[in-house]
């Protein structure tokens, strides 16, 4: 009789026909080890851990991006004014309203933000969002961001007595700068005031169009523009180093897939080992950037170098999408992992070595990269110099600053290429003078294959020269500004224009003059009312006049008959007297009558303040004078500082520019870093013989530096250099936002960066000599 036990199935044997589901995580540790030990794991494992970090981020930004744009909206409709026309309000309307004004200010620098009068008719009247209490008379209340920015300004003074901050429904977002101050004699009901009778759509009336408090709404890019930032500058550059990240030791992962083919593996079995390979880089970047993602929807974040603070509510509307980013940057890492371990292999049979899909392109032949060389200063001098030689509006100007340009993108990586090869062949000549075999080494391999060096460099010089043209381009748009900048560079603060908001007595003008400080003297500038070139007149005292260098006249009129030799007073004029006068007047009159002169003038006359000594004025104790003396204060800036805040807006567009840019180039010298030293470790081993035969290792830092180092930093000191030249044509005509700062920031980034590809591929090349045996090399 048969044992009970022989008619069970063996479970120490696989049945065959059922699927072996302990096989998926043997691939999956497989491909684990064969990632460690492998050549260049170590490098594989590091680009693949920053690509998904940089791709996720990027995606999160957009995200961001996106949620900011929205995320406004709501809180900037529940905050505009509802008005009606004072015909069809009723007189109960009219008195449960609040009487509404909008100014503006400025902090030095800075953009301008806002500063709301209101005046409530009943205590019943309807506060703004994010007031919770009307301010009595001559008090103010301001937004937090304000307060913190205005703080060495003494902005807490400023407008009366501050008795609390906007909360944050009434603000469109954290870092909003915004004002609202109640006049200590109160608002009329007459245009330009407006009566507003409540807030939002949800109140009945008319919206106000351009009384929306803050002047972000007009001086915001459009959300395409900053979405293109992000991809070129984050999202590009992100999947260029993916792109070297899966290429990496691409020879151990050919011979790895002809051994699967070999003993029968499929593709899903070659694709879980690359999964393996590569899921605990993409699983760490995934969890780095979730938790940036996560710190963002928690709390605000402030973003480097702009200023802006990101609001955590605004993502958290959108946190599906935020939150999806470095899920769906993983997946993308990932795919692609897989798709280079899947594509077929090159050359077949009678190929140039049946090289797989994972192995890097040809090294550029050499002849190519001598054609292109000496084009690249043609293309330099014709980006420079060409736009000199057509008319100044023309299109031809822009077309041959363009084909210049482009020029120097496709030419300057084979000039860098080809100059390391030169240097190459004295390097050969010096080390073999003087037995320098690591030396020897690098000047012989730079200057037989400067293709490798054209593509170690390519991406960093085009993402300077993309960078500074983005950045100089944001200058352009701010010429306006220009002119203001140099008037104030020729005499700063040491004159300033005087500005009411709206009309004043006699008697507040002579009181704003009587408490200014000592040593500060006023002018009055008043066009010609007759002819259109005719002379202004200068009004003034004798003592302001002699601060002007201007002779008191003894007759109390006079006629300057020489241009102004005070250039205080050039500028005034210049930016003052808009009737085309160049030529003056002077009218001698005491304080009263300049008082009056002063109260009674029209949008044409300047009130002007100068300094008896030549120095400088203090701005936010003139402007915090003006508001305790005049209802609602005054406008007190240099000459032409106007144009000049005007074009704030584009400064700080720039920043975001600069910002991406210099990040953009980091990955992309990272890129390049990993790209080379990879290259580079691929010698080693055919290298490491020579630390027998020379006695140490040094040869392995001398050949990194020459292969990895020096092509590197050449190219972002190159690179910055020739970038700048080529964006100097297009900031000739305005302010150039390119400053030293952005110059150094981005070549030190680069130098900093081959510093650390460098040293590590040192470090990995010895470790390879150590663990050479020989073998009949």
């Amino acid at each position: 009789m048969n044992d009970a036990s022989e008619l069970q199935p063996d479970r120490r044997r696989p049945d065959p026909r059922r699927p072996d589901t302990r096989l998926p995580r043997r691939l999956l540790a497989i491909g684990n080890v064969a990632g460690r030990r492998a050549e260049a794991g170590g490098i594989r494992f590091t680009a693949l851990l920053i690509a998904t970090v940089v791709i996720a981020v990027g995606l999160g930004s957009l995200a961001a991006v996106h949620a900011a744009y929205e995320g406004k909206l709501p809180k900037r409709e529940a905050r505009t004014p509802v008005t009606q026309s004072h015909s069809s309000t009723s007189s109960e309307g009219r008195a449960a309203a609040t009487m509404w004004l909008r100014g503006s200010d400025s902090l030095e620098g800075e953009r301008r933000f806002s500063v709301v009068y209101l005046s409530p008719r009943t205590k019943h009247a309807p506060l703004p969002p994010g007031v919770d209490h009307w301010p009595g008379p001559g008090e103010a209340v301001l937004s937090p961001a304000l307060r913190k920015a205005g703080a060495a300004e003494r902005i807490d003074r400023r407008y009366g007595k501050l008795v609390g901050t906007i909360g944050e429904e009434g603000l469109e977002e954290p870092s909003e700068w915004l004002a609202y101050v109640r006049p200590p004699q109160g608002l009329t009901p007459q245009p330009p005031n407006e009566t507003v009778v409540g807030f939002g759509a949800s109140a009945t009336g008319q919206l106000s169009p351009g009384l929306e408090p803050g002047s972000s709404r007009d001086d915001d890019k459009p959300e395409w523009m900053f979405l293109g930032l992000v991809t070129g500058m984050l999202l590009i550059p992100g999947f260029a180093l993916l792109f070297v990240a899966v290429r990496t030791g691409a020879h151990t992962r050919d011979r790895r897939t002809a051994l699967v083919a070999a003993l029968g593996g499929r593709r899903s079995d070659r694709a879980l080992i690359a999964v393996g390979e590569a899921y605990l880089p993409v699983v760490l970047g995934t969890v780095a950037a979730g938790a940036l993602v996560a710190t963002a929807m928690v709390r605000d974040l402030a973003v480097p170098h702009t200023g802006y603070l990101l609001s955590s509510a605004y993502l958290r509307q959108f946190g599906w999408h935020a939150a999806l980013a470095p899920v769906a940057a993983a997946v993308v890492v990932l795919t692609a992992t897989v798709l280079s371990d899947q594509m077929p292999r090159r050359g077949g049979r009678g190929g140039r070595g049946g090289r797989g899909g994972t192995r890097p392109v040809g090294i550029p032949r050499r002849s190519r990269l001598s054609r292109l060389t000496p084009l690249c200063p043609l293309m330099i001098l014709l980006a420079v110099r060409g736009p000199d030689l057509a008319e100044p509006d023309s299109a031809l100007r822009v077309l041959l600053s363009w084909i210049g340009i482009a020029g120097t993108v496709l030419t300057l990586p084979a000039a860098v290429a080809n100059g390391t090869a030169a240097l190459g062949r004295l390097l050969t000549r010096w080390a073999r003078a003087r037995g320098q075999a690591g030396t020897l080494v690098a000047g012989r391999r730079n200057s037989v294959h400067p293709g490798a060096t054209a593509r170690l460099v390519t991406g960093v010089t085009i993402a300077l020269i993309v960078l500074m043209q983005a950045v100089a381009w944001q200058g352009l748009f701010g010429s306006q500004s220009a002119e203001a900048q140099t008037s104030m560079d020729r005499i700063g603060r040491s004159a300033l224009a005087v500005g009411t908001h709206g009309k004043v007595s006699a008697a507040e003008m002579d009181s704003f003059f009587q408490r200014l400080p000592q040593r500060t003297r006023t002018v009055l500038l008043t066009p010609s009312p007759h002819a259109y070139n005719g002379p202004a007149t200068l009004h003034g005292s004798c003592s302001a006049l002699q601060s002007l260098h201007v002779a008191c006249p003894e007759a109390g009129r006079a006629r300057l008959q020489h241009t102004p030799s005070d250039p205080r007073l050039r500028e005034l004029v210049k930016w003052s007297v808009h009737d085309g006068s160049s030529h003056l007047k002077v009218n001698r009159v005491d304080s009263a009558a300049l008082a009056e002169k002063a109260a009674a003038g029209g949008e044409d006359t300047t009130l002007a303040l100068v300094n008896s000594k030549g120095g400088s004025l203090s701005v936010p104790a003139l402007k915090q004078l003006s508001y305790e003396v005049f209802p609602r204060g005054a406008a007190v800036r240099a000459p032409g500082e106007g144009e000049l805040t005007a074009g704030i807006p584009n400064r700080d567009q720039g920043r975001w520019s600069a910002l991406f840019g210099v990040v953009g180039i980091g990955v992309l010298a990272l890129t390049a870093g990993l790209s080379g030293m990879a290259e580079f470790l691929r010698h080693g081993r055919a290298l490491a013989p020579l630390s027998v035969l020379t006695g140490g290792y040094r040869v392995f830092r001398t050949s990194a530096a020459w292969s990895v180092l020096a092509p590197l930093t050449l190219a972002g000191l190159a690179g910055t250099a020739v970038a700048a030249m080529l964006a100097a044509p297009v900031s000739s005509d305005g302010e150039s936002y390119i400053t030293l700062g952005l110059l150094l920031t981005s070549t030190a980034v680069v130098v900093a960066i081959s510093l650390v590809m460098w040293v590590w591929a040192t470090s990995i090349a010895r470790g390879q000599a150590r663990r050479w045996l020989p073998r009949g090399d």
